[in-house]
């Protein structure tokens, strides 16, 4: 006897499907998409990799054992990959007292402690390994009011956000709350319909604080999971950014007294120290709860990552690896540092 199945196919549920989709992707090593993940993380420090390991191999060439020299050179080969002098000077101090312990540390050991040193570091800040954003169950919608200068990805981050909510069933609202570019609201909007979630914007030179409070009002009556705000990119260095930020808060407030839950700093890896200086700048007039680090796979300056994560101990939440909505990984220390040193 044979059934036919088509009436039960089409009743699942389609939360369900997503459901049955979502414990696919996360089936751990078994998961393709895992796999997937973590070719594109290997991939998109390559070039970080390759100067990292070409410059300490100059740095150790003729020498038997980690001495004065050594050091030295490992130090100009952190700074020159954009760790920063801060972080590189507490590396070399480590390492130092490792020489001073083990009496005796020899050249082709320095690889592994490097390793460890750099992992450590990643895990003394106030960050997690993230395989995925947990929204709070206990409200919503969950607001990312996201910063960041012009150019370093901002709306794009934006958009491949709003992406992977959606993916995970979640309904997404967009705010359009940089009302000074013509091409910012446009863009949003494009990337508004690429992913099927509502963009709510006002006339260009509307008060931003205002399209923030049309958004949160319009998501809270719809029943929204997540609502992203995009934000003006002007210099950092501006005093009405400060001013800007502080009373788009306040307005959110009015709707959600909570929001916004997340404030997002969005930085370009590939302007390395300019991107450290960018973050303490967005840390002095706002509160930034975690960061997103754009187009690392274009560049050799991945190390900017280390020295922002241990300087202004916020967490790293996001690093852009390509153009693809999945190369917008969440950061997992253990993993940036496995994929950095990998074969070496």
């Amino acid at each position: 006897m044979q059934y036919d199945l088509r009436p039960l196919f089409f009743a699942i549920s389609p939360k369900f499907i997503i459901f049955a989709q979502n414990l696919y992707c996360n089936m751990g090593i078994f998961g393709f998409f895992n796999k997937e993940k973590k070719e594109t993380l290997d991939k998109g420090l390559e070039k970080t990799k390759t100067s990292v390991f070409d410059k300490l191999a100059r740095a150790v060439a003729g020498k038997s054992k980690v001495d004065d020299d050594v050091l030295d050179n490992l130090e100009e080969v952190l700074i020159t990959s954009d760790v920063g002098v801060e972080t590189t000077l507490k590396i070399i101090e480590r390492i130092e007292e490792r020489v001073a312990r083990d009496k005796y540390v020899s050249t082709s050991e320095l690889n592994a402690i490097l390793r460890d040193e750099i992992a450590s570091l990643l895990a003394e800040n106030n960050s997690d390994d993230n395989d995925n954003w947990d929204l709070p169950s206990d409200h919503r919608p969950y607001v990312i009011l996201v910063v960041g200068v012009n150019g370093v990805g901002k709306t794009t981050t934006i958009g491949k956000l709003a992406w992977q909510f959606k993916q995970e069933g979640k309904q997404v609202w967009l705010g359009a709350a940089d009302t000074f570019r013509a091409a910012a609201v446009e863009q949003l909007c494009i990337w508004g319909e690429r992913v099927g979630v509502p963009v709510v914007k006002q006339q260009m030179g509307s008060d931003p604080a205002s399209v923030a409070f049309d958004t949160l009002q319009s998501a809270k009556a719809n029943g929204a999971d997540v609502v992203l705000i995009d934000t003006a990119g002007r210099l950092h260095n501006k005093v009405g950014l400060m001013n800007e930020l502080k009373k788009i808060k306040e307005v959110m407030k009015k709707v959600l007294p909570d929001a916004p839950d997340e404030v997002l700093l969005v930085l370009d890896g590939s302007t390395g120290q300019n991107a450290f200086e960018q973050a303490k700048q967005f840390s002095a007039v706002t509160q930034i709860t975690s960061l997103a680090i754009t187009k690392l796979d274009g560049t050799a300056k991945g190390g900017v990552v280390i020295g922002i994560s241990d300087q202004l101990k916020v967490p790293v939440k996001y690093i852009g690896l390509g153009e693809g909505m999945q190369d917008l990984q969440l950061f997992n220390k253990r993993q940036f540092v496995d994929s950095l040193f990998k074969n070496e």
